[in-house]
């Protein structure tokens, strides 16, 4: 099950350029992952310095 990131979520981007496949995007009000491309790795959630994201 993919990655989901919550609205603890801070818009640092630090999740982001750690996703090797690039499955994390700037939303409206934060950053989003896709969960068709999330490949569970558990990168974006070891690189976030608020704890925002978990496995869905």
């Amino acid at each position: 099950m993919a990655y989901v990131i919550s609205s603890e979520c801070i818009s640092c981007g630090a999740c982001e350029s750690t996703c090797p496949v690039e499955a994390i995007k700037q939303g409206d009000d934060q950053f989003v992952i896709d969960a068709n491309t999330c490949t569970d790795c558990g990168a974006c959630a070891d690189s976030c310095p608020v704890d925002a994201i978990a496995a869905g």
